[in-house]
This record gives structure tokens, C-alpha cells and sequence, in this order.
């Protein structure tokens, strides 16, 4: 038995697709952060004038700055998501022979505690499932890169307060 595929032509996709809460909030905003936290573990904790813990204390600070758009990133997809999940999926509402209308069925968001309402989408089939899987992926995704990413912040605020407390530049006593 062969199913049917559905080709939906782009302005028909829901709108919240195109404000690419995944690709521009969870990707590109998340790169920067991720490569700064990966680098500071190679940073050169005595390169500041000599001063041994200006080094560490200014990398922390550059923490702050890229969690902080890692903050705004993931907190852009989170919001993107949440509409998206309460506006529904866009869906042939009514077919005949000669006209598709397409609309926003669930644009009040009650379509989530009675799954009986997805049958108001004729088509793209399993639309509804679909739209669904996807934001709650993202908005799922969002929130945990956010809760990183304000740890981030208040331990690169530690950092840069109290400076490099491990004593990494020979001394032994981890006085600043």
C-alpha cells in the first residue's frame, strides 16, 4: 500500500517556521557561546601584564557577554516555539474538487488537552502531530540552552568578582 505525500507550497507552512527559532536562536546565537566556553579552558591565566589573575578575570568577563547572547538566543527559539505551539499548525480546513482552505483552526490554542479537534486538518496528514513534535523539540531545547547558559553568566560573574581562585600561575594558596 502506498501513502500519499503531500508537497505544501511555502505560504503555506506555518509563519512561525519562518522566524527560524531553531536554525537563528538554538544554531547560530548558541555557536558563539559553546566555542567561548570551550576555550576557556586553554586560557592563559598569567597573560595580563603580569598580573596573575587579570588573565582569567577578563576571560570570565568574556563569558558573561557570549552566555548573555546565549541567554537572548535560546530565549528568542523559547518564545518563537511557545507561540508556535499555541497558534496550531496551518491546515486545509475545507476541500472540494476545485478550492483547499487553508486557515489556523486552533489559533486560540484549546486544540492541545482534546486531540479529537486535529480533525479539523484535512490535510497535510498528521499535521497537527507534526507541528507539535516540532516546537515542543525546540522549546524543550531552548530552555535547557537558556538554563546553561544563566549558569554561565553567574559563574563567569564569580569569576570575574573573585578572580582565578584555583591558583593556576604557581601559587599554591589561590589568593588573588
Amino acid at each position: 500500500m502506498k501513502t500519499k505525500h503531500m508537497v505544501v507550497d511555502s505560504e503555506h507552512i506555518t509563519k512561525q517556521v519562518w522566524y527560524m527559532g531553531g536554525i537563528l536562536g538554538s544554531g547560530v546565537l548558541m555557536i558563539f557561546p559553546a566555542l567561548v566556553f570551550l576555550g576557556l579552558k586553554n586560557n592563559d591565566c598569567c597573560g595580563c601584564c603580569g598580573n596573575e589573575s587579570c588573565g582569567r578575570r577578563f576571560a570570565m568577563l568574556s563569558s558573561i557577554l557570549f552566555a548573555a547572547v546565549g541567554v537572548l538566543g535560546s530565549g528568542y527559539s523559547v518564545i518563537v516555539s511557545a507561540v508556535a505551539i499555541n497558534h496550531g499548525p496551518q491546515c486545509v480546513v475545507f476541500k472540494n474538487l476545485t478550492y483547499e482552505g487553508w486557515s489556523y483552526p486552533f489559533a486560540n490554542g484549546d486544540y492541545l488537552s482534546n486531540t479529537e479537534d486535529w480533525t479539523k486538518c484535512i490535510d497535510p496528514k498528521d499535521v497537527v502531530s507534526w507541528h507539535l513534535s516540532l516546537f515542543s523539540v525546540l522549546l524543550v531545547m531552548g530552555l535547557v540552552q537558556m538554563a546553561l547558559c544563566a549558569v554561565q553568566v553567574l559563574n563567569g560573574l564569580l569569576g570575574a568578582l573573585c578572580g582565578d581562585c584555583c591558583g593556576c600561575c604557581g601559587g599554591s594558596d589561590g589568593s588573588v
